[in-house]
């Protein structure tokens, strides 16, 4: 699949000193940039699992 993006003026020059700062090619970047964000779990699901932890904290201590 293929994907063009639009970026801002701003947004170039940024993704591109970060890029040289890294000493990778722009679209390399951006393409990890996009995989991470991909590959990480949805917020939604940490805060969940933190709260189900932190609540039943105390029940897990006495089943150990």
């Amino acid at each position: 699949m293929s994907i063009s993006v639009q970026l801002d003026d701003e947004q170039s020059k940024r993704l591109e000193e970060r890029a040289r700062e890294l000493g990778v090619d722009p679209r390399d970047l951006a393409i990890a940039a996009v995989n991470d964000l991909l590959t990480r779990p949805a917020e939604d699901f940490d805060r969940a699992a933190t709260f189900v932890l932190e609540k039943n904290r105390e029940l897990y201590r006495r089943l150990s």
